[in-house]
């Protein structure tokens, strides 16, 4: 029997070119009744797609029609089916985010790759950190800071010199962006099952905007964040090429 497989494509003209070449050889299902979603494009239509088939059963195979492509499988159009039969799945579970602004009003969000406090404006952050309601860190002045998820953890994390954590590692990276105060901090690890809480410091002269998988929230107050157990992202990848062996690799390069 062969398998059902339900398309998608980003706006990139060599994306829909794809989808439509693809649809014609094998077919293309409604994503509901899926055996499998192939998602054309880069990292950034990848992530959208994993948010917005959360709730379906299929999992989800890139193939890259973007540019990066970390989380995507080499493109080519012949013996998919074959590629996707001997697929190798990760599992990935997000973060959640609850902002909370100036102004009282709270919002939720999920991120796949990492949750990041970012300035908002000329000066630097000052930020308070606390883990599971203990405070760790009374004042961190910086550009901003972020919680990876070990799927995320080569994204922006690995841009902000932050560390690459194994695909099965049940640790989160908290890493900070051009920290002033302490000027030697780079960030720590911490368990899956923590809960990191950021509190910002004068608010008003130095705003903060909080991001989600590049979801923002302005002006922002307070950020709590954890690891979302309940939620499965199931992915698939080529043999040999699996998101394991490319955050290893991505370390000798």
């Amino acid at each position: 029997m062969s398998l059902r497989i339900a398309f998608c494509a980003s706006n990139a003209p060599i994306a829909q070119a794809a989808k439509a070449a693809l649809s014609r050889q094998y077919g293309d299902h409604s994503e509901q009744h899926a055996d499998v979603i192939v998602a054309l494009g880069g990292d950034g239509f990848m992530l959208q797609t994993l948010h917005r088939t959360q709730d379906l059963p299929a999992p989800v195979y890139g193939m890259n029609r973007g540019t990066v492509g970390f989380l995507m499988n080499e493109y080519s159009e012949h013996g998919l089916e074959e590629r996707l039969g001997e697929a190798e799945e990760a599992v990935i579970n997000p973060l959640s985010m609850k902002a909370t602004r100036m102004d009282g009003s709270v919002h939720q969000a999920l991120a796949i790759n990492e949750v990041s406090l970012l300035r908002a404006g000329p000066q630097a952050a000052r930020l308070r950190i606390s883990v599971d309601g203990r405070l760790r860190m009374a004042e961190l002045v910086c550009d901003g800071a972020l919680v990876a998820t070990p799927a995320g953890s080569t994204a922006y994390n690995y841009s902000a010199h932050g560390p690459i954590l194994p695909i099965g590692a049940d640790v989160l990276a908290l890493t900070a962006m051009a920290a002033f105060r302490p000027r030697r901090w780079r960030g720590a690890l911490l368990p899956k099952t923590a809960e990191v809480t950021f509190e910002v410091l004068d608010p008003e002269k130095r705003p903060v905007m909080a991001e989600a998988d590049a979801r923002a929230v302005r002006e922002v107050l307070r950020v709590d964040i954890k690891s979302e157990p309940a939620i499965a992202h199931r992915v698939l990848f080529d043999p040999g090429h699996g998101l394991e062996e490319r955050l290893i690799r991505e370390q000798f390069v």
